[in-house]
């Protein structure tokens, strides 16, 4: 490498561009490596494999030797400048260079990004708010008819009386624009929640007082943005037979209840438990909301431009993790890459907002010695283990992946850092009543 003329040049705070003179004599012995190589599997008429002369394999394969070789000579130069001067680059090279010309110095350059070398600033001393939120009794009550929602029964409605909002009903209906049927304006055996706003606007609330088996005339006009434009902003009349009502009964809140859970002995023990799960998201609540304030004044105190292709990948990643969690909910895979193709640019601003924070944390644990030693990740996967109720041999297996162990080591880190700013902050303690104060995070 000491032949090698190297020169380094930064471009910008995130930019260098690494420009390299290799002497022909380096470029000779290249070129004579590849002939050596094609020759080895090159087929000629009248040549027998590996015996044909360098000057046949010019006239056939020079174009293919020449792009070998310099794409050989770019890996070697560029990965060992690197390494020998220490630099990480974050994204692919763009090359820039005009072939091999005979005896004559091999010049290419290429141009990177690399992460920024910051000096964080001012995250010792910083004023932060600390929320704590008392769970209440509504809270609690709240979560316990969400559990009882879920062992819900569908039960025939006994009693005569008519449909009523939050009812679910089971119905016919024939829809005719001026006259004329559609066969997608009717249905047989249609189920309904009452309410739940899945039909056109007014039908439902005109089912409202309608006994079962009793038939009546619907007229809806269908809203200007319809997605069947024959309908938008026609009025639509619908002949409907409501066939059944049904009503959602929910269990009592008695002991008889907690013995779908076998864990409690009576229903104040599931109440308890209730309450405790709610306190335990209620911290958790609290720390996120501190941990986000945290990053918001670091990334205020500390300005610095952030390497494109790691906003992308981070892009790429949130849209990965949308159109996952989309799917889980039953959407098809092709509707869920139209919607996150479509919200790339909308989630640059958060993409930017986790690069700055990562790389700010980053450098804040290098500054303060913060490390994520071996016996920490052994501590949390026991922590995890106790916790979770999961093996702990099956949870360490699970981590001695290289790629999850580095996420970990990672995370483990980050939470040193906010410890350490939280303990060296000037920390106000407020008080929230109830959790709505998730609806801030």
């Amino acid at each position: 490498m000491s032949q090698v003329a190297v020169k380094i040049e930064d471009l910008s705070q995130v930019k260098k561009k690494m420009s390299l003179e290799i002497p022909w004599t380096e470029v000779k012995n290249e070129l004579d490596a590849v002939y050596q190589d094609i020759g080895k599997k090159a087929k000629v008429k009248g040549f027998r494999p590996g015996k044909i002369p360098r000057k046949i394999l010019e006239t056939y394969f020079k174009e293919q030797a020449e792009s070998d070789a310099a794409t050989n000579i770019i890996n070697k130069y560029y990965w060992q400048t690197l390494e020998d001067k220490g630099i990480i680059a974050v994204s692919r090279p763009e090359i820039s260079q005009d072939g091999l010309k005979e005896n004559t110095d091999y010049a290419f350059s290429a141009t990177f990004e690399t992460e920024p070398d910051i000096e964080p600033k001012n995250y010792t001393g910083i004023e932060l708010e600390k929320e704590k939120i008392n769970v209440t009794e509504n809270d609690v009550q709240k979560r316990i008819d969400e559990i009882r929602q879920m062992f819900a029964t569908m039960e025939e409605v006994a009693e005569d009386r008519p449909v009523i909002n939050g009812d679910y009903v089971v119905i016919d209906f024939a829809g005719s624009l001026n006259g004329e049927t559609f066969k997608e304006l009717n249905a047989q055996d249609y189920f309904l929640e009452i309410g739940s706003g899945k039909f056109v606007p007014g039908f439902e609330e005109q089912l409202v007082g309608m006994k079962n088996g009793e038939s009546r005339e619907i007229k809806v006009t269908f809203p200007s943005d319809y997605h069947e434009s024959r309908f938008a902003n026609q009025e639509v009349i619908f002949q409907s037979k409501v066939k059944s009502i049904r009503e959602k009964k929910l269990p009592a809140e008695d002991d008889s209840f907690v013995k779908n859970f076998q864990r409690y002995d009576s229903f104040e023990d599931f109440k308890t438990d209730v309450r405790k799960s709610l306190e335990e998201k209620a911290e958790q609540i609290s720390k996120d909301n501190l941990q986000n304030s945290m990053i918001d004044q670091l990334i205020k105190e500390n300005n610095f431009e952030v390497p494109e292709s790691m906003v992308q990948k981070q892009i790429y990643y949130m849209m990965a993790d949308t159109q996952k969690r989309m799917m889980s909910a039953g959407i098809d895979e092709n509707s869920a890459m139209d919607f996150t193709m479509k919200m790339q640019d909308k989630y640059k601003g958060d993409a930017e907002k986790t690069v700055k924070s990562f790389l700010l944390l980053k450098k804040i644990a290098e500054k303060e010695s913060l490390a994520a030693e071996d016996s920490d990740l052994e501590q949390y996967l026991h922590e995890q283990a106790t916790q979770s109720g999961r093996d702990y041999e099956s949870l360490k297996k699970f981590y001695e992946n290289d790629e999850r162990k580095d996420y970990l080591r990672t995370e483990l880190v980050h939470k040193k850092v906010f410890d350490f700013i939280e303990q060296n902050a000037n920390i106000k303690v407020v008080e929230k009543t109830g959790l709505n104060a998730e609806a801030r995070q």
